[in-house]
């Protein structure tokens, strides 16, 4: 079976970027989806790009929530979005907080945004075209994190996402410049 043709990827914050940060989101009466996030992910999907969402959760180190609450959150997101015509194709988050049960989820550190172990860990296990592939965030962190994977980072600051996805895929009749910041 011949391997699969790379493809450019979307790398996806989660909260600030797809839905609101609401602080420590880990339940489906949090989420309130950003502007436009659900049309943005069918965009990227129907423009060929895979979809991940890459996510820091301390939430669980601090003893807030746990990893299954985590993992069924994003199975709810992902009904939702199916229900939409929109899909994510894989999902990853990292447990860890250097100042909370540092030990207990150690092996995650280097996935710890601004570290781009989530990133890379997609990059492995699909076949991506790091070349057109980008990143949204709301953080620097997840700038740094985008930077140190060798793609690009685009910072989000509200408004419309996918206004924002239009002009990076370079939709008919949308523009962005190299390093624009949408919002703020």
């Amino acid at each position: 079976m011949a391997e699969p043709e790379p493809r450019p990827a979307a790398f996806l914050d989660r909260d600030g970027v797809i839905n609101r940060d609401v602080g420590y989101a880990h339940r489906s009466e949090q989420i309130e989806w950003v502007p436009g996030a659900v049309a943005a992910i069918r965009r990227l999907n129907h423009a060929g790009y895979l979809v991940f969402v890459v996510t820091n959760q301390s939430g669980v180190a601090r003893g807030l929530y746990g990893t299954t609450d985590v993992e069924r959150l994003h199975r709810w997101m992902a009904a939702h979005l199916e229900t939409h015509g929109a899909h994510v194709d894989d999902w990853r988050y990292c447990p860890y907080h250097p100042d909370h049960q540092p030990d207990r989820f150690a092996a995650f550190a280097d996935w710890r945004k601004p570290a781009p172990g989530m990133l890379l860990d997609l990059m492995r296990h699909w076949p991506v075209r790091a070349e057109r592939s980008f990143l949204i965030g709301d953080q620097e962190t997840d700038m740094q994190a985008a930077a140190a994977a060798g793609i690009a980072g685009h910072r989000y600051g509200g408004g419309d996402l996918d206004a924002l996805v239009a002009r990076l895929i370079g939709a008919p009749g949308a523009g962005i410049s190299d390093g624009e910041e949408m919002g703020r």
